[in-house]
C-alpha cells in the first residue's frame, strides 16, 4: 500500500513516478503513433481505418469529424504518410505527439 490519502493532494504523475506505472495514456498515444507509421500500402485495411468519418454521432455545428489522420497532421504536418518513410524522423516525432496527444486530455 502506498499510504497516500486525497487529503495529500499529490499529483497522479508523482504517484505513477513512485509505483512505477505507465501512464495509460502516453502508451495508447505512443501505441496509435507506431501504428500509424506502418508502411504497407497494398490495399490493406489500415489507411482505410485512418481516414475513416464516422456517421454518428453530435458535433457541433459546422464542426467536421475528427480523424485519426487529423492528430497525425498536427504533428507531422499534411504529408505525415512521406515522414513515416523516414523511421528516424517519425520515430523522433512520436515523443511530440505522445506529449500533446496526452496534454489536452
Amino acid at each position: 500500500m502506498l499510504g497516500v490519502f486525497l487529503r495529500d493532494q499529490i499529483r497522479n504523475e508523482e504517484i505513477r513516478r513512485r509505483t512505477r506505472v505507465t501512464d495509460i495514456a502516453q502508451r495508447v498515444a505512443k501505441l496509435k503513433w507506431q501504428w500509424a507509421g506502418t508502411r504497407r500500402t497494398d490495399g490493406r485495411w489500415g489507411l482505410k481505418v485512418l481516414e475513416w468519418r464516422p456517421r454518428t454521432g453530435i458535433r457541433s455545428v459546422g464542426r467536421r469529424p475528427t480523424r485519426w489522420t487529423d492528430d497525425l497532421g498536427r504533428v507531422a504536418g499534411s504529408h505525415w504518410r512521406q515522414a513515416a518513410q523516414d523511421r528516424v524522423m517519425w520515430n523522433s516525432l512520436q515523443k511530440i505527439y505522445v506529449q500533446q496527444w496526452t496534454s489536452f486530455g
